[in-house]
């Protein structure tokens, strides 16, 4: 097993497995919170542009760490319902996280991007970062995010992921890379040195942003 010191650490590791990319100009996107290190690393070794792709996990009611779909700009909306049937959500249950989730992915649009333009990804390669994939929901709604947007190929590019995360996502990408994908695994957390949360403030500083303090406070979660 890898053990990653950071995500700054993870990112330089992910960049050597892409290493293959770098004359084919890609464009990194990566998801934030937590995924934007890590992109900012891989997109300084491909002396690639970084934009990112702004996604929200729909939890569990009772098990919010648990996810049980995603939604993404532009609409986009992923359910799993591997995890819907077996934990008994209704659906007004499902209902209600998502209102909920919407409503502060369109405050951390606000936040992330002002009024700052989307690199255009049409007719290019794009490399989808996280930090970690755990149950996939999250990376497969940005992916379709990012085919909307005209992609030509998606490579979806993470530091650690199931054995199985391949067929969990199917045709979500055209490309898979991870540095590691070990049989035990409980969290991405579990294999990183340090995995402290990572600040909407974190964010901007890697974007070079600043916050549009009018969204309201920033939350202190991993997602």
């Amino acid at each position: 097993m890898i053990r990653f010191a950071d995500r700054v650490d993870a990112g330089r590791r992910l960049a050597d497995e892409l290493a293959h990319l770098r004359a084919e100009q890609p464009v990194v996107v990566g998801i934030p919170r937590g995924g934007m290190t890590v992109a900012r690393a891989v997109a300084d070794a491909l002396t690639a542009p970084l934009d990112l792709i702004v996604v929200r996990k729909l939890g569990v009611p009772w098990q919010p760490e648990v996810a049980m779909g995603a939604i993404g700009e532009d609409g986009v909306r992923v359910v799993d319902d591997r995890w819907i049937a077996p934990a008994h959500v209704t659906r007004a249950q499902l209902a209600e996280v998502e209102d909920r989730e919407r409503a502060e992915l369109e405050r951390r649009v606000r936040a992330y991007r002002g009024s700052r333009s989307r690199i255009a990804l049409r007719d290019r390669i794009v490399v989808v970062v996280d930090d970690g994939i755990a149950t996939g929901s999250t990376a497969e709604a940005a992916c379709r995010i990012v085919r909307a947007q005209g992609a030509r190929r998606v490579v979806l590019a993470v530091p650690v992921a199931p054995v199985d995360w391949i067929q969990r996502l199917g045709h979500a990408a055209d490309e898979y890379v991870a540095v590691q994908t070990p049989s035990r695994f409980s969290s991405v957390g579990q294999f990183y040195d340090d995995f402290t949360p990572t600040s909407e403030a974190d964010v901007l500083a890697v974007l070079g942003g600043t916050a549009d303090t009018r969204n309201g406070p920033a939350a202190q979660d991993r997602s």
